[in-house]
């Protein structure tokens, strides 16, 4: 614009309204980014959290156990509890429920001679699939050593992770 003028010419017009055109794509593509990486992120926190969980729980029940079995359900762990000299003994077992393309339910089933029969639901999204050897969840003992594969898949997040487990020795 020169001295004395008034307004805008089309010119100047026309490269104001293009560069505020590439400033809001810019700003526009930049929230998608944010919110599609928090969702990507909410979705692996989902399963890293469910596969955690199976894995503590399987890590409690296997440090008293006496006795591992890593068949027919997934896991059935026993022991024999002696603190007050009548003996209670624990049975835990660990099945899949509620499969649907091989991702389903991990249950925790506890039962006691002292009358404890519980059902705990310890992790979701736990992938199943035994003609899958590779990357489904998975149970071996080989004494004194239980190893657990567990495979989380939430969404488009996977997680898999490896425990391996000894049980403490004896107090009783």
């Amino acid at each position: 614009m020169k001295y004395g003028e008034k307004g805008f010419t089309l010119l100047e017009t026309v490269i104001a309204i293009a560069l505020i055109a590439v400033a809001t794509g810019s700003a526009g593509a930049a929230i998608f980014q944010v919110f599609r990486g928090t969702e990507r992120n909410n979705d692996y926190i989902t399963a890293v959290r469910q596969v955690h969980n199976a894995g503590y729980w399987i890590s409690r029940d296997t440090q008293m156990a006496q006795s591992v079995t890593t068949e027919p359900d997934f896991l059935t762990l026993s022991w024999t509890e002696d603190a007050t000299g009548d003996p209670i003994y624990h049975s835990v077992t660990y099945s899949f429920e509620d499969l649907t393309d091989g991702i389903g339910k991990l249950k925790r089933s506890h039962v006691s001679s002292a009358g404890a029969d519980e059902e705990t639901l310890v992790a979701q999204y736990i992938y199943y699939d035994p003609n899958d050897v590779d990357d489904t969840s998975k149970a071996s003992y080989e004494q004194p050593v239980l190893t657990v594969q567990l495979t989380t898949i939430f969404e488009e997040a996977r997680e898999t992770r490896e425990y391996r487990i000894t049980h403490r020795a004896s107090l009783y």
